[in-house]
C-alpha cells in the first residue's frame, strides 16, 4: 500500500481533487478535519493544549477557536508548539485509519503537508495549484469573506513555487484544464 499526500494553497481545489479520487474508489483521509476532531476528543491533546495556552483554550469542553487563533497568530513560536502537539496526533490517526484500508493507494489531504515536513512520510506527494487570482475569488465566494482576509490567510502559507520544488506531481486546477485526465495520469504512474 502506498500513502500519497495531497496539498495545495487555500482555494487551489485540493478538496475537489480528493472528492474525484473518492468517486473513483480511493480512500481519502482529511487531516484538517482530523485535527479538529483530535482537538475536541483526544483528552491527552486537550490537556497539553490547556497546559500550553491556558484555561481559556476550552469553554464547556469545546475548543475556543477565537482565543486559540488570537494566541497563535500573534506568536509564531506558540503556533509551532501547538502544531508540534496536534500534528503527531493527526499522523497517529492517519496510521490507524490506513491500517484498516484495503486499497493499493491511500490519500492524505493536508493543507500543511510541506510546512510541517510531514510530506517526508509519504511515498509521493501531489500539489494542486491554481493561479493566485482564481484562488482569491474562490475563497471569497466560498467563505463569504473579503479579498484582504483571503490575502492574509495566503500570507501564512508557502507559495506554490516553494511547494513545486518539493512535490512529486502537480495538478493544475485553473478552470480551463481538465482535472480528471491529470488525476488518471498520476494514478497510472503511481
Amino acid at each position: 500500500m502506498k500513502s500519497i499526500g495531497i496539498t495545495g494553497g487555500i482555494g487551489s481545489g485540493k478538496s475537489l481533487v480528493c472528492k474525484i479520487l473518492e468517486k473513483i474508489g480511493y480512500p481519502v483521509f482529511y487531516a484538517d478535519a482530523e485535527a479538529k476532531k483530535a482537538m475536541k476528543e483526544d483528552q491527552n491533546l486537550k490537556n497539553e493544549l490547556i497546559s500550553l495556552l491556558g484555561e481559556n483554550t476550552y469553554i464547556n469542553n469545546e475548543l475556543n477557536r477565537p482565543f486559540v487563533a488570537e494566541q497563535i497568530f500573534k506568536n509564531h513560536q506558540l503556533k509551532n508548539k501547538v502544531n508540534d502537539l496536534v500534528h503527531p496526533a493527526v499522523f497517529r490517526a492517519f496510521e490507524n485509519w490506513k491500517n484498516i484500508q484495503s486499497s493499493l493507494l491511500v490519500f492524505n489531504e493536508s493543507a500543511l503537508l510541506f510546512e510541517t515536513g510531514s510530506y517526508k512520510r509519504f511515498d509521493a506527494t501531489i500539489l494542486v495549484t491554481a493561479d493566485r487570482e482564481t484562488r482569491i475569488q474562490r475563497v471569497m465566494e466560498r467563505d463569504h469573506t473579503t479579498r484582504e482576509a483571503v490575502l492574509e490567510r495566503m500570507s501564512h502559507q508557502l507559495d506554490d513555487h516553494s511547494r513545486q520544488k518539493l512535490c512529486d506531481f502537480e495538478i493544475l486546477n485553473n478552470d480551463e484544464t481538465l482535472i480528471v485526465p491529470q488525476i488518471l495520469k498520476i494514478l497510472h504512474l503511481l
